[in-house]
């Protein structure tokens, strides 16, 4: 598991205005700023990646340099993984997307289900996927989204990022995704409240990035 802000870096600054309830209000720099985080992760991750050495012109010679051989998919949970899908797309340009909605449906009490309702996957089969998603909060949503996504395909190798995780999440995630897959997060949180809430956290991502949704 990596954790980007186990060291200190500019990461930090970003982070904190995520998390800062002044300057969240800000919807524009708060989707900006984890679109900044998703970035940073996706340097991170093209490090794991499979490289192959390419020969390229430049205008006095060729020379040689290693370039990535496949670009990871990237597969986004619906909808305040829009801006976070957005920063991995700008660092990996030429790589395939989709999306899947996924959501909390609450009962009685604290209790909850995770119901799925849209999908748009590029094929999967033997590839690399970054499954993300910026709260990693239960781990259920994305265990789920993972279930539905390895019966279409099974994607080489899996890959979790998130911009704020909890033990909890990545306890219910490493004990029910198996096989070749790496967890990515911005910071990894105390724990979570009874309501399954990230503590300290940051609130609703996706209201934060796009205004309160209505509720029945």
């Amino acid at each position: 598991m990596y954790i980007l802000d186990k060291e200190n870096s500019i990461a930090n600054h970003f982070l904190a205005e995520l998390r800062e309830v002044d300057i969240q209000k800000d919807r524009y720099r708060f989707r900006r700023n984890l679109e900044r985080i998703a970035e940073l992760l996706a340097y991170e991750i093209s490090k794991s990646l499979y490289f192959q050495q390419k020969t390229i012109q430049t205008p006095l010679e060729k020379t040689q340099v290693a370039l990535m051989h496949d670009f990871p998919v990237i597969v986004s949970v619906l909808r305040a993984g829009l801006p976070f899908h957005q920063g991995f797309l700008n660092i990996f340009d030429h790589s395939d997307s989709g999306f899947i909605g996924a959501y909390r449906k609450h009962s009685d009490g604290n209790d909850f289900t995770i119901e799925m309702g849209y999908e748009a996957l590029p094929p999967l089969k033997d590839r690399t996927l970054i499954l993300a998603d910026p709260m990693l909060a239960t781990g259920k949503s994305l265990v789920k989204a993972l279930d539905h996504i390895t019966k279409i395909a099974r994607p080489e190798r899996i890959i979790i990022a998130a911009a704020i995780g909890t033990p909890e999440g990545v306890n219910f995630i490493t004990e029910n995704i198996k096989g070749n897959n790496d967890i990515y997060l911005g910071s990894l949180d105390r724990e979570l409240n009874e309501k399954a809430y990230i503590l300290p956290g940051l609130g609703d991502a996706g209201d934060l990035s796009y205004g309160q949704k209505h509720t029945n």
